[in-house]
């Protein structure tokens, strides 16, 4: 008796917990959804990373200065660094514009000016 009580509390509280504000629909950045665009073969993907050892010395040079980031989310802090022919493309979604502002900064020191497409989203709340 006391297990059958036991398992319908537990029912009841987990039937409870579906509650979910619908009134405001957001697109949410961490979502496969989003990643629908990368059919298009215009969008640059990770698989568009050049080999040459130069490109990806200056992905891990900015994924470095990107982790020494003060407060980034873990969303900023794996954001997709691909670079090809000197140009940087960021991707994937960051917790707030400053976030993303910041990480374009940082990719821009290393790339220098022009040569960073900042394709990073911001995250909905």
């Amino acid at each position: 008796m006391n297990k059958l009580l036991s398992v319908t509390g537990l029912c009841l509280l987990f039937a409870g917990c579906d509650v979910v504000d619908r009134s405001t629909p957001a697109v949410d950045r961490d979502n496969t959804e989003i990643n629908s665009r990368d059919v298009d073969d215009n969008s640059v993907t990770p698989m568009d990373q050049s080999n040459e050892s130069i490109e990806i010395d200056r992905v891990a040079e900015i994924r470095k200065a990107v982790l020494d980031i003060d407060d980034l989310s873990i969303s900023g802090q794996n954001v997709k660094i691909i670079t090809d022919n000197g140009k940087v493309v960021l991707r994937g979604p960051v917790a707030s514009a400053a976030e993303r502002e910041a990480i374009g900064n940082v990719a821009e020191k290393f790339a220098g000016p022009g040569n960073v497409t900042n394709q990073l989203d911001v995250e909905a709340d």
